[in-house]
């Protein structure tokens, strides 16, 4: 079997169900789904049983929440095919995304880790629809994770640039990579800081995947896949107010990370540079809004001292204002 795709799910059955849904229309058949329930309310196992009949499924229902990182990483262990693809539960596949991609992987036989775009839609956009929603009825037009517009082969740590992946792949969806690759490497995990259930609160529980890429595939040849194969739903996630708390710290975390495995002194300094564009804004709001922001896991010397180094934290400030000023000027005159 040629492709694993891999979902954790907790608690959004709706969202799971069109995700399913849209895997099962596509026409090819060289896959299989592995989805992991983290203890859900609902019953996760009624709702994946009429698509056991369309496509391959394993599934399994951990007894107790074992919080996102595991989750993740037992789902990633049930796998069978040679690639695993991660799905977040909130994912839609676009039309033959499937067919396209085994014929990608087959076609680069050399290349053992594919980036690939997605767009994203907001969640709101469903709740239009009265019955089941439905792929084909997407709208035109749709925003990029990248704005990549070709295809190309290039060396793993070329990926780590806001003008291929903003989120310095943190965005887990985005990656295809050999399975056997994956299980090799997976010693560099820090089970005990992954254990960790408080959404977020250590390196480890938010990205532990980045550890794993850098051992695995750090050293080898990556394929950017400009087209779209999926469409990410933003809205959805029940951890918006931590979002600050990622970008200005966990990615900056991710950056440091890459630097110790090999990135270029360059481009670390370019990409950490660019990663504070909203370094002021979001940390205030950090401080404000408090623990539901995350405040407890941030530490002032190394989160915030030592980041002032850099040009953009400062001009995060006239970023923030200049933002804010097009928002009002707009809706003064709408």
């Amino acid at each position: 079997m040629l492709l694993s795709i891999c979902i954790p799910t907790y608690n959004r059955p709706e969202n799971l169900k069109n995700c399913l849904d849209s895997i099962a229309k596509q026409v090819c058949t060289d896959f299989e789904v592995c989805i992991s329930d983290n203890a859900s309310k609902a019953n996760i196992g009624k709702i994946i049983q009429p698509f056991k009949k369309k496509f391959k499924i394993r599934f399994k229902r951990n007894k107790k929440n074992l919080g996102f990182a595991m989750n993740v990483l037992n789902v990633s262990l049930m796998a069978r095919g040679k690639f695993i693809w991660f799905l977040g539960d909130d994912d839609l596949l676009t039309k033959n995304s499937l067919s396209f991609l085994t014929k990608l992987i087959k076609k680069n036989k050399k290349i053992n880790f594919f980036w690939i775009n997605s767009y994203y839609l907001d969640v709101s956009y469903l709740k239009k629809f009265q019955k089941k929603f439905d792929i084909n009825f997407l709208p035109k037009n749709l925003k990029t994770h990248s704005p990549q517009k070709k295809d190309r082969v290039l060396n793993f740590f070329d990926l780590i640039d806001h003008r291929i992946c903003f989120d310095y792949l943190l965005g887990f969806y985005v990656n295809c990579f050999n399975r056997k690759l994956w299980l090799e490497n997976l010693h560099v995990c820090n089970l005990k800081n992954m254990k960790d259930k408080r959404v977020w609160s250590n390196f480890d529980n938010t990205a532990f995947f980045i550890k794993v890429f850098c051992e695995a595939f750090s050293n080898s040849k990556a394929y950017l896949c400009s087209k779209p194969l999926s469409v990410n739903l933003s809205g959805v996630r029940e951890w918006t107010d931590l979002y600050p708390l990622v970008e200005i710290v966990r990615l900056p975390e991710a950056l440091d990370y890459y630097r110790s495995k090999g990135l270029s002194f360059f481009q670390y300094i370019y990409t950490k540079n660019y990663s504070m564009r909203n370094f002021f804004n979001f940390f205030f709001k950090i401080l404000i809004t408090g623990d539901k922001a995350g405040i407890s896991y941030i530490s002032f010397t190394r989160h915030f001292l030592k980041n002032l180094v850099y040009p953009y934290a400062w001009l995060s400030i006239i970023f923030f204002v200049i933002r804010k000023s097009k928002i009002n000027f707009k809706r003064i005159f709408k």
